[in-house]
């Protein structure tokens, strides 16, 4: 009987083992289409960004205006950002992405149209489910290993970079010979490429079968206009403490993100030209760190302790910011700030997604996009008063004392539980 129910064991091994590693493969498809999407995807935001201000221009903006319309941008996102995650997760991953691709589309072809301030801003409506990027991480923290799902989703990061490359080049190249009307139609069609990959290669569901059966009954009685459902996550252990190291430490560096295009005009005297070759820098160093470095780093140390390097890096980069002077500086402090924002973003995003259920990390995910919103909304105010008031160096001053104390204070919290363990 036991040789019997030995061979029953082996022969099952034998079974699930094929069996797993054809389901490991169909994931890593999946991950790698993805990968493609959320690249094509960076591609036509950084298209659109060789369009809207030359558009803008003609249309009569002033910079004050051209601020208001980005600041548009940021509400309607960050209103729109925790609702699409709770979308992501009553309705699926690749509804989601459908979505926002779609929309991306619409996007596009308003822009196009686009030949009055009003329609300028009735163009950006369609931000509100333009969420692509936390559409992918979705799919890629559904179905990638707890201990992968850092280095999964730095990858993101990679994608990020390749887009930045090629939408800052083609988008300069496209509007100078065929002008601002073509090139949204390129990313029209282009963000409809992405609409077909998403249904061809995304599956409906791509959350674990039993999250999916234990939630199912619960999400017919689900709201995606919620609060209570989306704030609710805040009440699970650590979330809030996370959730709000990532908005104090995030804001000042987020300040100088969105400030840069003005510091690059007025503070360094970049040309158009050079300032492309700098965002190509840019790129080509958030490929390395987010394609080869952070992966590495999540699979030796621990997540607190490189959250509290990223910490640790930006503030030794805010003070070299309140210190340089021209662009060559600037591009020195480069490397070490794209390599705390991209551990710091990757591992808060990580460690939230992994303090919730399975079934919410779609929200999860919805609100850590919101956080990038919110910098967007209030960053313009906050970053313009103090460039006029006290110049670049009061940013960079004031990200190292926040992310000084922000260190201290995860520093001291780490000793003392190393101090109770001991006890």
């Amino acid at each position: 009987m036991r040789r019997g129910e030995m061979t029953e064991e082996t022969s099952g091994a034998a079974v699930s083992s094929p069996a797993i590693a054809a389901d490991k493969q169909k994931r890593m498809k999946i991950i790698f289409i993805v990968y493609i999407i959320a690249a094509l995807d960076v591609t036509w935001m950084f298209l659109q960004f060789s369009v809207t201000p030359y558009l803008a221009k003609k249309l009569g903006f002033d910079t004050l205006w051209f601020g208001y319309l980005q600041t548009t941008v940021g509400v309607i996102q960050l209103i729109g950002g925790p609702m699409f995650g709770r979308f992501g997760d009553l309705f699926g991953a690749r509804a989601a992405l459908t979505l926002s691709c779609a929309a991306t589309s619409v996007f596009f072809v308003l822009l196009a149209i686009a030949d009055n301030p009003v329609l300028l801003f009735i163009h950006k409506i369609p931000t509100i489910v333009m969420h692509v990027i936390p559409a992918c991480q979705m799919v890629v923290t559904d179905l990638s290993e707890p201990e992968k799902r850092a280095d999964s989703l730095a990858k993101l990061g990679l994608c990020f970079g390749i887009g930045m490359i090629a939408g800052s080049t083609l988008g300069g190249q496209l509007n100078t010979h065929y002008g601002e009307k073509f090139t949204a139609c390129v990313g029209a069609a282009g963000s409809a490429v992405s609409v077909l990959l998403v249904l061809n290669f995304i599956p409906k569901s791509t959350k674990a079968e039993a999250s999916r059966s234990n939630t199912k009954s619960e999400n017919q009685d689900k709201k995606i206009f919620s609060l209570g459902d989306i704030t609710r996550l805040m009440k699970f252990p650590g979330v809030m403490r996370i959730f709000l190291i990532k908005i104090v430490a995030g804001l000042p560096s987020g300040i100088f993100q969105v400030m840069f295009s003005i510091i690059a005009l007025e503070f360094f005297k970049l040309q158009p030209q050079q300032n492309g070759y700098l965002m190509a820098y840019f790129g080509i160093i958030q490929m390395v760190v987010q394609g080869g470095v952070i992966g590495r780093l999540t699979s030796r140390y621990a997540e607190k302790s490189l959250l509290l390097l990223s910490i640790g890096v930006a503030a030794c980069v805010g003070l070299a910011q309140a210190y340089m002077q021209n662009v060559f500086q600037f591009c020195i402090t480069v490397t070490p700030m794209i390599f705390s924002l991209s551990v710091f973003n990757v591992i808060t995003d990580t460690m939230l997604t992994k303090s919730v259920p399975s079934s919410d990390t779609g929200t999860m995910l919805g609100l850590c996009a919101s956080v990038q919103s919110l910098v967007r909304t209030i960053g313009p105010t906050i970053g313009g008063f103090l460039y006029m008031k006290y110049g670049v160096s009061s940013i960079g001053i004031i990200q190292f004392f926040v992310n000084i104390i922000v260190f201290f204070y995860l520093l001291y919290r780490r000793l003392r539980k190393s101090e109770k363990t001991r006890e």
